[in-house]
């Protein structure tokens, strides 16, 4: 990526940012982080990366969620990830079943195509970490070409050696983190090493993690 080129990181939304729910986020009452997520994407900003979220929401085609709550949940969500010193630039979705057939709906890859084409970013995913809770978008992540990320949080939370390689077979480099926070860490020391600094901890201004 060249120096002219934004950092970016792509997240998921649920089970990564905010507690997995199975009937769907319908309400911003309903939106509740997971410990720490917020803190962590503060940290990113802090270092100079800037956050998008790629996300499902079937619940709009089922006709469980309108756009209007969407909308609320994702004020909620910019409302708490503000209070926390963070930000997230844009919400990518989809909004249809599995049914319809579309090239959006992860694993297909065209939401990260979409934000690569709104980042300049075109055929240079390669350089962009894509943060993942379930096997659904670690394939999306492989399709759109992105560096694969699996959090044990949400919906691969639990889950045994044998199911995580399961989930992860057939995917080049999977990198697992126990959450955001583990991530984050592990990027910014990844770029510190890069840099030639001596660790995380040399990085002027750097945010401690809680």
């Amino acid at each position: 990526m060249g120096p002219l080129h934004p950092k970016l990181v792509i997240l998921g939304r649920d089970g990564v940012l905010n507690v997995y729910r199975e009937d769907h986020v319908k309400a911003p009452e309903e939106w509740q982080p997971v410990p720490g997520a917020l803190e962590a994407v503060a940290r990113l900003n802090h270092a100079g990366w800037h956050a998008v979220v790629a996300t499902n929401q079937a619940g709009i085609g089922r006709g469980l969620v309108d756009m209007g709550a969407l909308n609320a949940v994702h004020r909620r969500m910019m409302q708490a990830l503000a209070e926390n010193g963070g930000r997230i630039d844009a919400v990518f979705f989809c909004p249809h079943t599995p049914e319809a057939g579309c090239d959006c709906r992860k694993p297909s890859p065209g939401l990260m195509l979409k934000i690569a084409e709104r980042y300049g970013l075109e055929g240079e995913l390669a350089n962009v970490p894509m943060v993942c809770d379930t096997a659904r978008d670690l394939q999306a992540a492989q399709a759109a070409g992105c560096q694969p990320h699996l959090l044990l949080t949400g919906r691969a939370a639990g889950l045994g050696a044998d199911e995580l390689a399961h989930w992860c077979a057939g995917i080049e480099g999977v990198q697992l983190h126990a959450d955001l926070g583990a991530f984050v860490d592990f990027l910014l020391s990844r770029e510190d090493e890069a840099l030639g600094l001596a660790g995380a901890g040399s990085r002027p201004g750097a945010l401690p993690r809680h």
